[in-house]
């Protein structure tokens, strides 16, 4: 589906989304029509999704990462949907992740300070329903967080 000129300028878009079109194409070696037709091309196969602003949680405040590992009542038919449901509400909430096996759902969640991730956890965590155990890992370092891929 993508030919060798394709891969260059995801490559170079990937590394600098932000780039003009013009200054994207001559990185590239092709026109800037080409570039922005391929560019085009790639958004509606569904191949570039979108693009958007990274914003540093921790510069706005935001200290506590807690990594919740849930494992849900799969007695209760909607209880799967209802939980996800509840769990999109919370605002902290950054990041849903499901799987197959003992764990059903992660959440990466974001607090101020342990005293708000405390009352979080407590008053918006512990009434997600269907909840049958939970397990926390309080995050330490980012070692590795890049969305790129090698192209």
């Amino acid at each position: 589906m993508l030919d060798d000129t394709d891969r260059r300028i995801l490559r170079q878009f990937q590394a600098e989304p932000d780039l003009a079109n013009a200054d994207l194409a001559d990185r590239c070696g092709v026109t800037a029509a080409t570039c922005w037709r391929r560019l085009e091309k790639m958004r509606g196969a569904g191949v570039i999704l979108g693009q958007e602003a990274v914003i540093d949680w921790a510069a706005l405040g935001y200290t506590v990462e807690v990594s919740l590992r849930f494992t849900l009542d799969k007695t209760q038919a909607r209880g799967f949907d209802e939980f996800l449901e509840a769990a999109r509400a919370v605002p902290e909430v950054l990041e849903i992740q499901t799987f197959l096996g003992r764990v059903d759902v992660r959440l990466s969640v974001i607090a101020r300070d342990l005293a708000h991730y405390q009352a979080l956890y407590r008053d918006r965590i512990l009434t997600l329903p269907h909840i049958a155990d939970i397990e926390a890992l309080m995050h330490i370092a980012r070692i590795k967080s890049d969305q790129g891929l090698p192209l």
